[in-house]
């Protein structure tokens, strides 16, 4: 019997198995379908993500941080946020006395990475190209494969993203929705090479956001009603490269800097909170518990820090081995996991999730009135500069 079953050795999985490898538990990582191997001749993923100052420290300190960046990131020292071009909001690495914001790297390569640390783990198995065909719950957790291997844990852990099976088989509901809109994420190629900024402007059918990576590459992100997007998804490269002029700022193709798509796709958008991230024998963790609209990119950052609470739980199972005091299967480690993961987590991903629909209400909309609010609110922001310093550093997570 293995301590944690993870189901999902994705980015939080996998980053989750490596911090309980370190505390020397005994881990089975179920992940049917592993990434393709990096190459670096390899053009850009689709899926990529902004990752905080604090994901890093925290992956450093799991011992994937050294793989991720060995093949390929971008840091990014400013920040841009406006409606009106008048009525804009700068936020600057150099104001916090920081080398960087945080990186955008892409999804593959995160988990890539965190399996790469992994292989110096001989209590850690991961089992690949089999999925979860059942799952039985009772004091423990029995999980059986397509390959016909059953998996016994003392808990077993739901890593595997929105519509994760663990928490179905737990009996977990979920309050959320699915938004009006969705995002196109659309890979380009610029002629030159990009500032190490990030931006996002504002309109009334959604924002229309920018994010440098490697090399000369980049991601658009546009927000825009299923109907919208299913026309522009319709377009050859060449119009939708016209289309993307004709809507996205001056901002893109300042200095003469212009593009190619390389590659797009679209994403719906949706909220989603469970009810419970701890019952049982099973806890969730990630997009397993919650998803969140990605306005400000928090969906991943907010995973790694479940990871944190969690591993602060089991460090105290951890550091009373040798002692006898405590046990994963001892009803006052249940309350550890209630009081200390599940209850903090629970409300700091609410007040995130919360926070975000407010600032896409506020900011996606054309009402005369509260278009005059936010303008105000952004110009406001640029000139109070000691509040803006507290803001970035609570969205990069240096609080």
């Amino acid at each position: 019997m293995v301590d944690f079953c993870i189901n999902g050795g994705g980015m939080v999985g996998a980053a989750l198995a490596l911090g309980l490898a370190q505390q020397q538990f005994k881990v089975a990582v179920i992940e049917p379908y592993l990434p393709a191997t990096y190459k670096a001749e390899d053009g850009p993923d689709l899926r990529v993500s902004a990752i905080s100052e604090a994901s890093v420290t925290l992956l450093k300190a799991l011992g994937a941080w050294d793989h991720i960046a060995a093949m390929r990131v971008k840091p990014y020292t400013g920040l841009s946020v406006w409606d009106h071009p008048s009525h804009r909001t700068d936020f600057t690495a150099q104001s916090i006395d920081m080398p960087q914001l945080g990186f955008f790297v892409e999804n593959r390569l995160l988990q890539l990475g965190c399996h790469e640390a992994l292989k110096q783990y001989d209590n850690v198995e991961l089992i690949s190209g089999h999925t979860v065909q059942d799952i039985q719950l009772a004091n423990t957790a029995t999980v059986k494969l397509s390959s016909g291997k059953t998996i016994e844990a003392k808990w077993l852990i739901g890593a595997d993203g929105a519509n994760s099976q663990v928490r179905k088989a737990a009996g977990i509901g979920t309050t959320g929705w699915q938004y009006a809109q969705q995002a196109m994420g659309i890979t380009i190629k610029m002629e030159k090479p990009v500032e190490p900024v990030t931006w996002q402007q504002f309109t009334s059918s959604g924002p229309k956001a920018f994010l440098p990576m490697f090399d000369n590459y980049a991601s658009l992100v546009w927000y825009d009603s299923h109907d919208e997007l299913k026309r522009i998804k319709s377009l050859k490269a060449s119009q939708l490269e016209s289309e993307i002029l004709e809507t996205f700022p001056d901002e893109l193709t300042k200095n003469d800097n212009s593009f190619s798509v390389l590659d797009k796709a679209v994403f719906p958008l949706t909220r989603s909170h469970a009810n419970h991230y701890v019952k049982g024998c099973c806890v969730l963790i990630g997009d397993a518990a919650h998803t969140i609209n990605p306005l400000a990119g928090q969906g991943v950052n907010l995973g790694f820090k479940d990871i944190e609470a969690f591993l602060s739980v089991t460090a105290k199972i951890n550091c009373s081995h040798s002692t006898g005091e405590l046990s994963l299967t001892d009803k006052r480690f249940l309350q550890m996991l209630a009081n200390d993961y599940e209850r903090p987590r629970k409300r700091d991903n609410l007040v995130m999730m919360s926070a975000m629909d407010g600032f896409y209400t506020l900011f996606s909309n054309d009402i005369a009135p509260i278009k005059w609010v936010r303008n105000q609110l952004l110009s406001v922001a640029q000139r109070m500069e000691p509040a803006k310093q507290q803001v970035l550093k609570y969205a990069i997570g240096l609080r």
